[in-house]
């Protein structure tokens, strides 16, 4: 009878399930085939990991004595990590998922890497200490609200490659005073710069062939 009451005890515990694969150097991963998806922590609360200072996210990792490529940021990875100060993200990463790095209040500088071609609706939304971002031009498409809210964004490098800028992309960036659109874009879509109230110089592409309602509001 006591060993029926504990395994009765024992099936009504809850369950708990990883929301990774691994963690290696304090770094959450998800693994696909040979690849691996860099990810977060979530325990049965829903808390995320408190992700802090300098975060080097490497090219490969290894575990359990295979070798995996980085090639993605899963979407919310690092949202919410309010004490990240700078994340080194590798070339091999091709893809930054929806909302990534989302209020990450002290984040201050970003550098997306060459094979990025699309950025993803709200990635750096609420960033509200990011100044400067670069990317290293194959970006084809900025989505809705991916910059949002960076208040103290004074410089953003728009790459050659880039055609589209999203609904909202850079609304109430209030500190940025310039920016040049590259020959390349030929859509701006709504509020993409509304709110940003420091902005005295725009460069505005001659193969422009759509600019949507409050644009510049």
């Amino acid at each position: 009878m006591k060993k029926l009451f504990s395994l009765i005890f024992l099936a009504l515990l809850p369950v708990v399930a990883s929301a990774y694969d691994a963690c290696v150097n304090g770094i959450f991963y998800n693994f696909w085939g040979d690849k691996a998806t860099v990810t977060y922590d979530e325990n049965e609360e829903g808390s995320l990991p408190g992700y802090s200072g300098n975060v080097v996210i490497p090219s490969s990792v290894t575990y359990n004595g295979k070798t995996y490529s980085v090639t993605e940021i899963d979407e919310g990875a690092f949202a919410g990590c309010s004490g990240l100060t700078s994340v080194t993200i590798p070339n091999s990463v091709t893809g930054i998922g929806y909302a990534a790095f989302q209020s990450c209040s002290k984040l201050t500088s970003i550098t997306i890497p060459e094979g990025v071609t699309h950025i993803e609706d709200d990635v750096f939304f609420g960033c509200s200490s990011l100044t400067s971002i670069t990317m290293k031009g194959n970006v084809i498409v900025i989505a809705d609200g991916a910059f949002r809210e960076c208040s103290k964004l004074t410089t953003i490098d728009l790459p050659g490659s880039l055609k589209y800028i999203g609904c909202q992309t850079f609304e109430n960036c209030t500190s940025l005073t310039s920016i040049a659109i590259p020959e390349s874009v030929t859509t701006i879509e709504s509020s993409a710069f509304e709110g940003c109230v420091s902005l005295t110089s725009v460069n505005i592409p001659n193969k422009l062939e759509e600019i949507n309602s409050e644009v510049f509001y």
